[in-house]
C-alpha cells in the first residue's frame, strides 16, 4: 500500500463520501433516454471514519493495518487489495438506490443490494479497480452478470448486461472495458446494476463511486424506494 495505515485513517473522512453523491449527483443530470423509472436522487450524507464505519470495513481495514505493519519486505502471500474507486460508467441516471425499496419487477419489499444506474444500451461498462474476474455468465435474476475479485474480501458486481468483454480467470486493471449496459434478466429497462461485497456481504457502493486516496465506510442509509432491477 502506497500510503501508511495511520495516514489513511486520518485521510478518510466525510469528504470522500460528500464527493462521491455529489459525483453521481453530477451524473444523474445526464439524459440517457433509457427507459425511465422512479428517479431518487442520491443524497449528500455524513461518512464515518474507516475506524468507526460497517463492522466488516472495520475488519478489512485491520486485515491492511496488518499488511502495512510488516512493510515492503513482507512474504509474498500478502493478499493484494484494490479497493473500488470510480464510476464503473459514464452518463447515467441513478433510477434506484441502495437499500429497502418495492421491487420493480416482483412488486414487494426486499433489500436492494446495489445501485441501479439508467443508461442506453451498449453503453461501456469499466472495472472500478484492479481484480480477477471471479464469474462472467448469465443467471436468471442478474442476465448477464460479472463478478470481480479484489482481493481480501472486496468484490464487485455488474449486472443486466447486453454484452460481456472479458472471460472467467482474466485479470483487469481499474478503467479497463468488462462489458456493456442491457436489460437481461429480472429488469425493467436498459441500466447497469453495481455492487460492492465485503467478505460476501452487500454495503452501500455510493463512498466506492469516487476516486479518493482512501475509501470511506458505508454509513447506515434511511429506507428508500426505487425502480430498476435485480
Amino acid at each position: 500500500m502506497a500510503n501508511t495505515a495511520a495516514n489513511a485513517a486520518n485521510a478518510a473522512n466525510a469528504n470522500a463520501a460528500n464527493a462521491a453523491s455529489a459525483n453521481a449527483n453530477t451524473a444523474a443530470s445526464t439524459s440517457t433516454g433509457a427507459a425511465a423509472d422512479v428517479v431518487k436522487p442520491v443524497r449528500e450524507e455524513k461518512g464515518e471514519s474507516l475506524t468507526n464505519g460497517d463492522p466488516r470495513f472495520r475488519q478489512l481495514f485491520a486485515s491492511w493495518r496488518s499488511l502495512d505493519t510488516k512493510g515492503p519486505g513482507a512474504p509474498v502471500e500478502q493478499p493484494v487489495i484494490s479497493v473500488p474507486s470510480r464510476m464503473p460508467l459514464s452518463g447515467f441516471r441513478m433510477t434506484s438506490d441502495y437499500g429497502m425499496r418495492t421491487h420493480p419487477v416482483l412488486g414487494r419489499r426486499r433489500h436492494h443490494k446495489g445501485v441501479d444506474l439508467a443508461a442506453p444500451t451498449g453503453t461501456p461498462v469499466y472495472a472500478t479497480a484492479d481484480g480477477m474476474i471471479e464469474r462472467a455468465e448469465f443467471s436468471r435474476s442478474y442476465g448477464l452478470v460479472i463478478y470481480a475479485d479484489h482481493g481480501a474480501g472486496l468484490e464487485t458486481r455488474y449486472a443486466h448486461l447486453s454484452k460481456l468483454a472479458v472471460a472467467e480467470g482474466e485479470r483487469v486493471k481499474k478503467g479497463d472495458l468488462i462489458g456493456y449496459v442491457g436489460s437481461t434478466g429480472r429488469s425493467t429497462g436498459p441500466h447497469l446494476h453495481y455492487e460492492v461485497r465485503v467478505d460476501g456481504v452487500a454495503v452501500n457502493p455510493i463512498p466506492y463511486m469516487v476516486e479518493t486516496e482512501t475509501q470511506v465506510a458505508a454509513a447506515d442509509r434511511p429506507e428508500l424506494t426505487g425502480q430498476g432491477g435485480e
